[in-house]
C-alpha cells in the first residue's frame, strides 16, 4: 500500500482546520471560486464570507496566487473548504495605502455616528470621519448621513491599531483650493469682526457661516472666558452672531474664529484683586481627576490640585468653598488654590 500510495499522482497532505495554505486560482464562477492547491487537489471558497468578499473576488483572476485558511479539511461532497477573507482584508490595506499616496478619492458609506463623527465603510472594512473632516453642511446633521454614500480620501493609515481615517474636505482638487483660498482672503481680514450664522454645533465648537460665504470653526476654547461644557445649551442652528477671525487654514480656507475675543478678558482687572497667601470664596465649577475649578468671579477660575486635596474629601459642583491663594500667574491665566481646612488632616501636604 505505501508502493502505490508514493506511486499515486495525488498529494494525501494532511490538511487540518485552521491550516494556512497557498494555491492558485484556477476557477472564478459566479458565487464560486476554486483554488488549485497542488496534487491534483483544489478548495472551494466558502459561501457563508460572500457578502465580505465579493468585491474582493470581482477583482481575481485565474492564475493570481492567494493564501486561504482551511474552514473544513473535507466536507460530505469531499471538499475542502476555504476562506480567503484574511487575503480580502490584507489587500483591501494594501489598497487603502495606495490610495494615501496617491490621494485618489473613494466612495464609502455612512453606517454610525458617534460623538467624534461618522463610522463609514467601503468594502467590509471600517473607517472613521471625524466631524472637523466633513463638509460644513453635513456636520450640521450627521444622521443623514446613514447609508448615504461620500466621497473621501484617506488620510490615515493603521493597520497594526485598525486605524483608517477618511477625509471629506480633503477631496477638493488643488486648483478648487486655491480658488477658494483666494475667495476667502478677498472677503475677509484677519483681526475683523463679521456677521454670520451657526452651521454646526459640536461638541469641540460651533461652525459658523459668514454673509460671504466664507466659514470656520470657533474652537469650544473660543467661545467664552468662562467654561462652556454643553454648547447646545448656550447656542441653536441658525443663530446669528458676531466673531473675530483669527487666522485662515491655508489648506482649505476655513476659517479659525473666536466670540470671546470680541468682549473684555476678566483677568485684566484681577491685577491687584487676587494676591498670593489671599483667602477667597467661590463655587466649585468643574471636578476633574486632576483637580477641581473653582470659580472665583465670572470668566476667572482656580484650580485645587489633586495633590492639594485632603484625604477622602469630596466635593460637588455648585458647592461653596473657601480657599487660600498659592500662586496668581494673570498672564497664563492661572490661580493655584488650596482650600482652608479647620484641621490638617494626617498624610495631608
Amino acid at each position: 500500500m505505501e508502493e502505490l500510495l508514493k506511486q499515486s499522482p495525488f498529494s494525501f497532505s494532511g490538511y487540518k482546520r485552521g491550516d494556512t495554505l497557498e494555491g492558485t486560482i484556477s476557477s472564478v464562477s459566479g458565487r464560486e471560486v476554486l483554488i488549485d492547491i497542488g496534487g491534483k487537489m483544489e478548495g472551494v471558497v466558502g459561501q457563508k464570507e460572500w457578502e465580505e468578499i465579493k468585491d474582493f473576488v470581482a477583482r481575481l483572476k485565474v492564475g493570481d496566487k492567494i493564501k486561504a485558511v482551511v474552514v473544513t479539511a473535507e466536507n460530505d461532497q469531499g471538499q475542502m473548504i476555504l476562506s480567503i477573507k484574511r487575503a480580502a482584508h490584507g489587500n483591501r490595506w494594501e489598497k487603502f495605502n495606495k490610495l494615501l499616496e496617491t490621494g485618489e478619492a473613494i466612495s464609502v458609506r455612512g453606517v454610525e455616528i458617534n460623538r467624534g463623527g461618522l463610522i463609514a465603510e467601503t468594502e467590509g472594512i471600517r473607517g472613521f470621519i471625524p466631524s472637523s473632516q466633513l463638509s460644513v453642511e453635513h456636520q450640521a446633521d450627521l444622521a443623514k448621513l446613514i447609508n448615504k454614500t461620500l466621497m473621501v480620501k484617506v488620510i490615515e493609515v493603521n493597520r497594526e491599531q485598525n486605524r483608517l481615517v477618511f477625509s471629506e474636505r480633503a477631496n477638493v482638487s488643488e486648483e478648487e483650493r486655491k480658488v477658494k483660498l483666494d475667495l476667502v482672503k478677498k472677503s475677509v481680514t484677519v483681526g475683523e469682526k463679521y456677521t454670520g450664522k451657526i452651521a454646526a454645533i459640536m461638541p469641540y465648537g460651533i461652525f459658523v457661516s459668514l454673509e460671504s460665504g466664507a466659514d470656520g470653526l470657533v474652537h469650544i476654547s473660543e467661545v467664552s472666558w468662562e467654561k462652556s461644557d454643553d454648547l447646545e445649551k448656550i447656542f441653536k442652528l441658525g443663530e446669528e452672531i458676531e466673531v473675530l477671525v483669527l487666522g485662515i487654514n491655508e489648506a482649505d480656507g476655513k476659517l479659525n474664529l473666536s466670540i470671546r475675543q470680541l468682549t473684555e478678558d476678566p483677568w485684566t482687572k484681577l491685577a491687584g484683586k487676587y494676591k498670593e497667601e489671599q483667602q477667597v470664596r467661590g463655587k466649585v465649577a468643574q471636578v476633574t481627576n486632576y483637580g477641581v475649578f473653582v470659580t472665583m468671579d465670572k470668566g476667572v477660575d482656580g484650580l485645587i490640585h489633586i495633590t492639594k486635596i485632603p484625604p477622602g474629601t469630596i466635593y460637588e459642583v455648585g458647592q461653596d468653598i473657601r480657599c487660600t491663594i498659592e500662586t496668581v500667574d494673570l498672564k497664563n491665566h492661572k490661580i493655584s488654590l488650596i482650600p482652608v481646612l479647620t484641621e490638617k488632616p494626617v498624610g495631608y501636604k
